[in-house]
């Protein structure tokens, strides 16, 4: 018998001094860990990419929408001044008046849509799910996922 060995070791302990398995599952654990925080940091710097594309996207839809409701602010305003002019003009006939005023009013409609896009495509420029997942979990949610 060694007598090295022997001091070195107590009753209900194996020797792990140069034992290269327990070693290497360390080892091994650290790998798998470095692993699993660079996949989860490609797939954040994947979603903030895909919702900056999606942010860009909308804020390109919003100024068109945006531009075309200008022009038909424009063009009702046009229309409510031809409309008033016509009015003057010809106090006894209805019907030109009438059919300017239902263009005016067709614009109105249009630009009261596009302002509803506008609005429902801003909320995309808030990068609303990368910031969902950068949250921490409250701490009731963790207790109930440990048991």
């Amino acid at each position: 018998m060694n007598p090295d060995a022997i001091g070195d070791e107590t009753p209900g302990q194996a020797t792990t001094r140069g034992d290269p398995v327990s070693g290497s599952g360390v080892l091994e654990d650290a790998q798998s860990l470095w692993h699993e925080l660079s996949e989860l940091t490609h797939d954040r710097f994947r979603l903030a990419a895909l919702e900056t594309q999606r942010a860009g996207k909308s804020l390109v839809d919003m100024i068109v929408a945006g531009v075309m409701v200008g022009v038909f602010l424009i063009g009702a305003w046009l229309g409510l001044m031809a409309a008033a002019m016509l009015e003057l003009v010809e106090h006894d006939v209805v019907a030109t008046s009438s059919a300017i005023l239902l263009a005016v009013a067709s614009n109105l409609l249009l630009a009261l849509i596009l302002f509803g896009v506008i609005r429902r495509k801003s909320r995309y420029l808030q990068f609303p799910a990368t910031l969902r997942s950068l949250q921490s979990m409250p701490s009731g949610r963790l207790d109930t996922e440990k048991s």
